[in-house]
């Protein structure tokens, strides 16, 4: 008596990464949206304050209402979207570098080369990601730039552990042996062989580090060492307006709610992409 086999079906009530998909894409499309709108509208400046509308609910002039200083909520929000993603992806790049193009230069090279690399990187995945960052933002101080060293320094070991697998793996693959019989270089080797391959990881690690940089970054900037003060990114936008939650909620949700909204999205965006291009999962199907 034949059945056809049931796919278990994910929140989103679709089959397979798609529901995922379209959840995640969704999340971060709602997130974005105050930012997308306010570069085709334009709006309020983030940094005017208003001394007699201080706290103010939100309302017809103040869609989100305003914060301690009276700077419009909206505003700070929209302006703060590119800021904390323009960071994040900042952080992603830098990590994929420092970490992908580095660890794949020391593979290639081989002996003292990759023995030196890969000693510095276990060398900082001693220390968690958070601290890390933590610490290097203590040692450079304030701004858009170290902040963004601070994440590529905290991600790059990730990078450079999925780089040295997928080399692994590749140099012990049949095919790569058989080429270098027939008198293939190893740059050729690396160039046909290992870096298609490397592509899909290298693309699922990205998206599955951006919500930790975000993440990071809105820590960093909470605990006053990430962002100058006079930008306005999520997590400074938490910061300033967490010692007056009693007398304006609205401006510490708005930020958080956003956040997590971002965060979210990015993350199942992330498992899409590790769904898809995971080399050792098959699908099932009926």
């Amino acid at each position: 008596m034949g059945g056809a086999a049931i796919l278990p079906v994910d929140v989103a009530g679709r089959h397979g990464p798609s529901g995922r998909l379209l959840v995640g894409a969704a999340l971060v499309l709602l997130a974005l949206a105050p930012g997308l709108v306010r570069l085709l509208l334009g709006g309020a400046d983030p940094l005017d304050q208003d001394l007699l509308a201080l706290n103010l609910p939100p309302g017809a002039g103040h869609p989100l209402g305003t914060d301690h200083l009276g700077r419009d909520v909206l505003a700070r929000l929209t302006v703060g979207t590119w800021l904390t993603l323009g960071t994040g992806i900042g952080g992603v790049l830098l990590a994929a570098l420092a970490g992908g193009v580095v660890a794949l230069l020391a593979l290639t090279l081989g002996g003292a080369a990759r023995a030196t690399a890969y000693a510095v990187f276990d060398l900082l995945r001693v220390l968690p990601g958070v601290l890390l960052a933590l610490l290097t933002a203590v040692a450079l101080g304030n701004g858009v730039g170290p902040v963004t060293l601070a994440l590529g320094l905290s991600f790059a070991p990730l990078f450079a552990e999925v780089v040295r697998a997928t080399h692994e793996r590749e140099m012990a693959a049949d095919y790569v042996a058989a080429a270098q019989v027939f008198g293939l270089g190893r740059l050729a080797v690396l160039w046909r062989h290992v870096l298609p391959n490397l592509a899909g990881p290298a693309v699922t690690l990205c998206a599955i580090v951006l919500p930790r940089c975000i993440v990071t970054e809105s820590v960093l900037s909470f605990l006053g060492l990430g962002v100058s003060p006079d930008q306005p990114s999520w997590g400074r936008m938490i910061a300033d307006a967490s010692g007056f939650a009693e007398d304006a909620p609205h401006a510490v949700l708005a930020p958080m709610l956003a956040l997590a909204l971002l965060t979210l999205g990015l993350s199942l965006l992330g498992e899409a992409a590790r769904r898809r291009f995971d080399p050792l999962r098959r699908e099932q199907r009926p």
